[in-house]
């Protein structure tokens, strides 16, 4: 299994589109399973349309079901921190995807982004790995 990590800066958008890395790290492997990890205990992937109005509606989505409001029993951080540790909970921090070709197989509006609404600490990290069909 080959395996990278790419450095990431988030937390002043809900989310950060990293298609373009996972396009690149797969580009002339054939024909596998990339494997996408998130090693942080407030940030989570997903597969969305962006561009679209598609950010938002989540960010509104996540404060709905998760508001910054001081509500949490984890409390340490910038008011409503617990409510960062509780997301990777409903957007988890890992995803794997079927490569064919040396390209992901994603659906013509699907992009990879990561999701991590805390402010405290914006210096990610997204570990790559691909695993040879």
């Amino acid at each position: 299994m080959d395996s990278r990590i790419i450095d990431l800066r988030t937390g002043t958008d809900l989310v950060t589109d990293v298609t373009r890395d996972v396009l690149e790290f797969c580009r002339g492997r054939g024909d596998g399973l990339c494997h996408l990890f998130v090693p942080h205990a407030t940030a989570g992937l997903a597969l969305i349309e962006t561009g679209s109005g598609t950010e938002p509606d989540l960010a509104g989505a996540v404060d709905r079901l998760l508001p910054r409001e001081d509500v949490y029993r984890h409390r340490h951080g910038s008011l409503g921190h617990g409510r960062d540790h509780v997301l990777p909970a409903f957007i988890a921090p890992s995803l794997t995807l079927p490569v064919l070709g040396g390209a992901p197989a994603l659906g013509t509006w699907q992009s990879v982004v990561v999701v991590d609404s805390n402010v405290d600490n914006r210096d990610r990290k997204l570990r790559l790995s691909f695993l040879a069909g």
